[in-house]
């Protein structure tokens, strides 16, 4: 087809609430590397949102999945599902928890967490049910991980919204414990803020928090939908910090394009859940968990932790160039791993520069506080790093 005729398709059927969409409809990719309808090869550095993390046609991955619906694809949750369990002891083994849950997404992984959390203080004859979020964070599209998203601009539309989830600011830990009572059960959030513009926790306030709940006996929860599965150049970001939560969210990169998503806990904490407590009808099927362990063995059996991380120092130190060179545009370069924002003067929207780009055959993305966002597969290289700079030089240039 025509990319107008999809567009024409799209138009008439399709409801409108991702707007008017970038004009192109890719249809192939190759490491690195996306294919559009019209034939045009770009550079992809947004990787599905976080998601295409071993890239495009990987051929183990392609004879994994192959295998697998050649076989059965789901069955339910009513039986025993081989590579379900063995993608639990993959993750549980990397990560350091003792128990994990799969759901189809990352907001089904939150509001899992969620309801664990409330769970384990109901089991303890405790009414606790507030949860502490971070202003400006996002964790999701349902109601109740809406709710515990700190951004207005997303809830307004939605009010009433879910009750009992109190916003602070994002590194302040005076605001954190100012904000916890007596029916606070669990502190929310992400190691680093995705949506919100790239913004790491600092370390002083991660461990602070960790401290805070060891304290007050409350449980910490950290949302690594998008910073976790290797993205920093750890298997979770918060090991970077040295912190251990008792609930972690994954999702996005977990199953390298299938959608899958998992949430962690210690044994615990998950030993709240009882039979019938939670489910899913489709989650952590048998073509899911095939792509997940096969994913999980990638980042676990080979060096490739590692040269996320390098690659990622290198990128960000390119980045930091850029900022030098051109400090009235780019003011600040931040992030971690392969996870990596450039904020831009508001006097320069981003989208302007992300078409900009587009035609220069790279895709990026954006985030909050008008930032690129760069969350390219990890089988990017450092020369399409620096194509991609190069790109963004000349753009600089023009403005």
């Amino acid at each position: 087809m025509q990319i107008k005729d999809i567009i024409a398709l799209d138009d008439k059927y399709y409801m409108g609430v991702f707007g008017k969409r970038f004009p192109i409809c890719f249809v192939d990719g190759k490491g690195s590397s996306l294919i559009d309808s019209q034939g045009k090869v770009y550079t992809d550095f947004l990787g599905g949102i976080a998601v295409n993390c071993l890239g495009y046609s990987d051929p183990g991955l392609i004879q994994t999945l192959q295998d697998q619906v050649a076989h059965v694809m789901h069955t339910s949750n009513y039986f025993y599902v081989e590579t379900q369990a063995l993608a639990a002891e993959k993750l549980c083994k990397a990560t350091g928890f003792d128990k994990v849950f799969f759901s189809n997404s990352g907001a089904e992984a939150l509001e899992g967490a969620i309801k664990l959390a409330r769970k384990y203080f109901h089991n303890k004859g405790q009414e606790k049910y507030e949860i502490i979020t971070m202003k400006n964070s996002f964790h999701g599209r349902t109601l109740a991980t809406l709710s515990a998203t700190g951004q207005a601009h997303y809830q307004e539309p939605y009010h009433p919204l879910v009750p009992t989830f109190v916003h602070v600011p994002f590194n302040d830990l005076q605001a954190v414990k100012a904000a916890v009572t007596d029916k606070t059960c669990a502190i929310l959030m992400e190691p680093i803020q995705g949506e919100g513009g790239v913004i790491p926790a600092q370390a002083e306030f991660i461990q602070g928090v960790r401290q805070l709940c060891n304290e007050k006996g409350i449980l910490m929860i950290a949302d690594e939908v998008q910073c976790g599965m290797g993205r920093t150049g750890c298997m979770l970001a918060s090991q970077k910090y040295g912190v251990k939560p008792d609930i972690v969210t994954l999702a996005k990169a977990l199953g390298g394009g299938v959608p899958i998503g998992a949430f962690l806990a210690t044994e615990e904490v998950a030993a709240a859940f009882a039979p019938g407590d939670h489910g899913s009808t489709f989650g952590g099927n048998h073509l899911a968990t095939a792509a997940a362990n096969y994913v999980l063995g990638q980042l676990m059996e080979t060096d490739m932790l590692k040269k996320i991380a390098a690659l990622g120092a290198y990128f960000k130190e390119k980045l930091q160039e850029l900022v030098d060179k051109f400090p009235n545009i780019a003011l600040q370069a931040r992030g971690d791993g392969l996870m990596l924002g450039l904020q831009i003067t508001p006097q320069v929207p981003v989208k302007d520069i992300v078409v900009a780009l587009q035609q220069k055959g790279y895709i990026i993305g954006t985030a909050g506080g008008n930032t690129l966002r760069f969350v390219p597969p990890y089988v990017i290289s450092k020369a399409d790093i620096d194509g991609l700079i190069a790109a963004l030089e000349k753009i600089f240039q023009m403005l």
